[in-house]
């Protein structure tokens, strides 16, 4: 049976301090991030997830961004080495929770660089997004992790958002769903589907035909829901402040051994 947990980090006291590069700073408000963080979290819970917590990284105001320390493909745990120094640190309990739960532990090494917001896995396929946080060597030895385990790694230029899976992500039946403006090349993607709003392109498979999405993509969510979709609306506008969304709040471990 596919397993259902799923890695997440609670909200640094410091997280108004958390890196930008495409977007212009705002103020970010802490205590409300908190209530959206619980609300992720609860969202996740409510539909057959169970949440595991990694250790709080106080000092790194990134860290609510879970999903970039570590890359899952089955049982393997691939420890990220972000390209953004200050985001080092955050790896350190992630390490220890993916340990804990029996996986194999492997690590990206200097000078590879690999954010785990860059890799989109779709069945045995794994995009990886070369782009400000991932670089060449980085992707190398993502595929020296798990080509031998079957995989098929595909590396995609990223130049207009933060990563790869700021631009797309996929849909239960495989289908990339993106917004064109902030995609390098969707014909990279054997299906495409172009989504009218940026955060529209970020989707969490929960189960099923149920759909994790921000609030701040009513348009999109309303196309899917007339494919036959079902959207979990979920507010982060806090997070989206930072280059947050839905995906890079929690890693989804599904392939687990029993």
């Amino acid at each position: 049976m596919p397993s259902k947990k799923a890695l997440v980090r609670r909200p640094s006291p410091r997280l108004a301090e958390g890196l930008v590069t495409h977007i212009e700073r705002e103020k970010v408000d802490a205590d409300l991030a908190g209530e959206q963080w619980e609300g992720y979290v609860e969202a996740l819970r409510a539909h057959g997830w169970e949440t595991i917590e990694v250790d709080p990284a106080d000092d790194c105001p990134d860290s609510v961004f879970v999903e970039d320390t570590v890359v899952m493909y089955r049982n393997v745990a691939l420890i990220a080495r972000s390209g953004a120094d200050s985001r080092r640190e955050e790896t350190a309990g992630v390490e220890e929770a993916v340990a804990r739960l029996g996986c194999s532990v492997n690590w990206i090494w200097d000078p590879g660089t690999l954010d785990g917001g860059d890799v989109l896995k779709v069945d045995d396929t794994i995009y990886v997004g070369r782009g400000g946080r991932t670089n060449a060597a980085g992707v190398q030895q993502l595929r020296a992790a798990f080509e031998p385990l079957g995989a098929r790694v595909v590396a995609v230029p990223v130049s207009r958002v933060l990563h790869l899976k700021s631009a797309v992500t996929a849909l239960p039946d495989g289908t990339v769903v993106g917004h064109i403006p902030k995609v390098d090349r969707p014909a990279l993607f054997p299906r495409f589907l172009s989504v009218p709003e940026e955060s529209g392109a970020h989707v969490v498979l929960l189960g099923g035909d149920k759909l994790l999405m921000a609030a701040s993509a009513p348009k999109t969510a309303e196309l899917l829901a007339d494919l036959g979709f079902e959207p979990v609306v979920v507010d982060i506008s806090e997070f989206e402040k930072l280059e947050g969304c839905v995906t890079c709040l929690s890693v989804r471990m599904r392939d687990l051994y029993a």
